[in-house]
């Protein structure tokens, strides 16, 4: 859930600057190949406040984090944390700071409290002050009870928070987070903003935050949007929304999934955006263009059109659209849909399809500890299936068994009609598998992954060589052949996997998280591919905790401590939650009022 809205300092005169970039520019690399970071960045973030710093991959986000801790060194320009120089003074400044970087170097196989001490020495904590602090830091993340567990037994947003909690040892002025909250549940997420509310609230500590969530961005205090390491903009988030007044609407058609709607509307002139948002289709239009017009020209009958406020994602959509439009001027042109052959008319009704996936009564246990148990559901044929629940759920084991990659404890599974405890190799061949971390050879290039995988899939020949040349044309990957993929942007690397567990063009398609990391604009742009692959008959099972992206799934399954919690359409999961003072819950909020349900049940009295 997002952070709740923010005051704004009072007092007449302007808050003091608590960082501060004067013309700083960063450059990565040596002789032809130099790679800029940051170029001529003016930024302040004000003492009090939680200032938001938002950007597509590659904008540099990192990197300007890293220099304001000290880590790294501008090639040009001046840098002031504290009121000190932040590369003259670094060790100063790393001493009365927290950081906390995307990947924290918890020690899994230390626990929580072992964790704590050995952050403490490594800041110097005198022994006599820890154990104040470490009640403290325990209260704020709720990790009391779990002083003695593995760090690595955790789950992820339990992971996350002891990452802060160090950070936190040695009480900060100033606390630098880098997207804290990536691959955390919905729950853990705003546990997390509340700690950061309260740190900025009751302590007086000022933030500065990256994140890949629009929505936490909105309710920062002041938002910095960085692109190609340049400052597009800094302000209020409902500065970026205010151009945009009379172009945000709402897009109905009775009878039809708000996801083949989006996928008509995300190309069609005068659309900048076009997001799947509950049972519509939010729109965003260029100025001018009249909404009828736009539904229109792709063939859109019996429209249903409700102008609504515009919100900070579409002004930050729509800034970056048009930074990156291509020249043409046409968004449509940004890549051709997917060419692949329908496998079955996805149209047709529910009654006429064979389950691609039957799972009935499905366990797997570890040692005496359920993961999963007496699960039951299934999946249809060019069926979108959403599977979802807060970290340590069970859905990643429940995944594992799906793709035959861990045989389960008790229970049936049929996947693509075939047994997988009988005959999982056969079952994999006709399945294609996406992970949550990137899982390809960094060291191989693009074009040697898709040949690897080209042939571990059994093709060859002519048969190859053709899906070579349309995984590289459809991804827009020619560019990158011979450059090793360790080195692609994180988009590209998405594009790749997927265009890997695409070459044998499977009949289903298993994606874990894929998401995770990525930003808003390549999570459009993935999700239209994904869109096109249900239409051609492709069934897709995802996990996400993006709760947006559920609503692109015909159906959804949440599971909790490893047991089927809700099943149903993204419309049914939302009536389920819906009470007397939120009548209309969004996806997030109603995942968030059933597993929080389910807690207090098992909590028991």
């Amino acid at each position: 859930m997002t952070p709740s809205a923010l005051a704004t300092p009072s007092g007449g005169a302007p808050e003091e600057p608590i960082l501060e970039f004067r013309q700083v520019h960063k450059t990565f690399g040596g002789g032809k190949r130099k790679v800029p970071a940051l170029r001529g960045v003016n930024l302040q973030a004000r003492r009090g406040r939680i200032t938001g710093l938002i950007g597509p991959d590659g904008a540099g986000k990192t990197t300007l984090l890293r220099l304001a801790a000290g880590l790294l060194e501008p090639d040009e320009g001046r840098i002031f944390a504290l009121g000190m120089d932040a590369t003259a003074e670094s060790l100063a400044v790393q001493r009365i700071l927290g950081y906390m970087p995307q990947r924290f170097g918890l020690y899994e196989d230390l626990t929580v409290g072992e964790n704590l001490n050995l952050y403490a020495d490594l800041q110097r904590v005198p022994r006599a002050d820890r154990a104040e602090r470490y009640r403290e830091l325990m209260h704020m993340t709720a990790l009391a009870p779990f002083m003695d567990r593995l760090a690595g037994k955790l789950s992820g947003g339990m992971k996350q928070k002891l990452g802060l909690a160090c950070t936190l040892i040695r009480s900060p002025r100033l606390l630098l987070l880098d997207e804290p909250t990536v691959g955390v549940d919905p729950v853990s997420r705003r546990e997390l903003w509340e700690i950061v509310n309260r740190l900025v609230h009751e302590e007086g500590v000022s933030a500065f935050v990256s994140t890949l969530y629009l929505d936490e961005a909105e309710h920062c205090h002041e938002v910095v949007i960085l692109h190609e390491g340049e400052v597009l903009g800094q302000d209020a988030p409902a500065a970026f929304s205010t151009a945009l007044r009379g172009r945000a609407w709402t897009v109905q058609i009775a009878g039809r999934k708000p996801r083949s709607i989006q996928a008509r509307l995300a190309g069609a002139s005068g659309v900048v955006d076009a997001v799947v948002q509950g049972e519509r289709v939010r729109l965003v239009l260029e100025e001018g263009t009249d909404p009828q017009i736009a539904g229109a020209s792709v063939g859109l009958d019996g429209v249903e059109f409700a102008s609504v406020p515009p919100r900070f994602e579409d002004g930050f959509i729509d800034l970056l659209r048009k930074r990156i439009a291509p020249t043409n001027g046409s968004r449509s042109a940004e890549r051709s849909p997917l060419d692949s052959p329908p496998i079955q008319d996805a149209s047709a009704p529910r009654s006429e399809k064979r389950a691609a996936i039957e799972v009935h009564n499905l366990e797997r246990r570890f040692g005496d500890f359920y993961a999963v148990k007496n699960l039951t559901f299934s999946v249809e044929r060019g069926e979108v299936f959403g599977l979802l629940g807060a970290n340590g759920a069970g859905k990643s084991t429940t995944f594992r068994m799906l793709c035959g990659l861990l045989s389960p404890s008790g229970g049936s599974l049929r996947v693509a009609g075939v047994d997988t405890r009988k005959a999982a190799a056969t079952a994999r061949a006709r399945l294609g598998y996406m992970s949550q971390k990137f899982s390809l050879y960094g060291n191989l290039s693009v074009a040697q992954n898709l040949r690897f995988f080209s042939s571990a899939y059994g093709l060859s020949g002519s048969r190859r060589a053709a899906r070579l040349a349309w995984a590289l044309e459809q991804f827009q990957l020619t560019p990158y052949a011979d450059s090793s993929s360790s080195e692609l942007p994180l988009g590209y690397k998405q594009r790749l996997a997927l265009a890997c567990a695409l070459m044998h063009e499977p009949d289903i398609l298993f994606l874990d998280e894929p998401t995770s990391g990525v930003d808003p604009l390549a999570r459009r742009e993935f999700w239209q591919r994904i869109n096109e692959l249900a239409e051609r008959g492709v069934t897709v099972l995802v996990t996400t905790h993006f709760m947006e992206e559920a609503e692109y799934c015909d159906r959804l399954a949440i599971m909790a401590s490893g047991q089927l919690l809700a099943l149903g359409a993204p419309s049914d999961i939302k009536r389920r939650a819906a009470t007397p003072q939120r009548p209309d819950p969004d996806m997030e909020e109603a995942f968030i009022y059933l597993i929080e349900n389910d807690s207090n049940r098992g909590a028991g009295p």
